[in-house]
């Protein structure tokens, strides 16, 4: 199968703004479906993989701006992605860098944030920068729908009732059951996008490829 241009056809490359419109997300947790001998299938939930490998590629990068200084991320679902794993991958003590969310439909990032946390575009594979000035020093990139949940959590909705209930009426139904255990990181994703990075040549950051093994032992990978 080949791909070939049709007259007049330009390809659509939706703006950050559109991007935002169309709202479109990466949910954190999936239901995983399993089989039973004696219940037969039943559905747990977990993780999504996808969360997984966007948080292996993004701790890479947070290590290598980090300079060896413990790093903070904001409160909430990002501190349950990151937080632990730069907790026990960099040395405590010292001045923490402090990580922020930044990107299209958030206030400026504060000037003297030290990283951005920055959403990519799904299309053109773009990092965004803010507006009229340089790309900030220190990105690190997140896949759009995973930056649009930590940017912009969303409140549990309320699902349009089906069938024959009135117009308007909405379900209350519970929040999707939170996977049973912490967070891990995808250590293939990690290793790979660390090892490919120019700051990867240090030693400490050497000594953490080299060490991981304790870290895939506790569950943090």
């Amino acid at each position: 199968m080949r791909a070939l241009a049709v007259d007049g056809a330009a390809p659509t490359t939706l703006s950050w703004a559109e991007l935002l419109e169309e709202d479109k997300r990466t949910p954190p947790y999936e239901p995983i479906a399993r089989w039973s001998s004696l219940l037969g299938s039943d559905h747990r939930w977990s993780w999504s993989p996808q969360w997984e490998a966007a948080a292996g590629r993004a701790l890479a990068h947070l290590l290598a701006v980090s300079g060896g200084r413990p790093v903070t991320v904001p409160h909430g679902l990002t501190s349950r992605v990151f937080q632990r794993a730069l907790d026990a991958l960099l040395p405590g003590g010292g001045p923490a860098r402090h990580a922020v969310l930044a990107g299209p439909g958030l206030p400026g990032p504060d000037p003297d944030a030290g990283i951005l946390l920055v959403p990519v575009h799904p299309r053109t594979g773009e990092t965004w920068s803010p507006p009229g000035r340089p790309a900030p020093a220190c990105p690190v990139p997140l896949p759009f729908g995973v930056w649009l949940c930590l940017a912009f959590p969303e409140p549990q909705v309320r699902l349009p009732a089906a069938g024959s209930m009135p117009e308007g009426v909405l379900r209350d139904d519970p929040p999707a059951p939170r996977p049973p255990h912490p967070f891990r990181v995808d250590p293939d994703v990690f290793r790979h996008t660390l090892t490919k990075l120019p700051a990867a040549g240090a030693p400490w950051l050497r000594e953490i490829l080299g060490n991981l093994t304790p870290h895939l032992r506790s569950g943090l990978f």
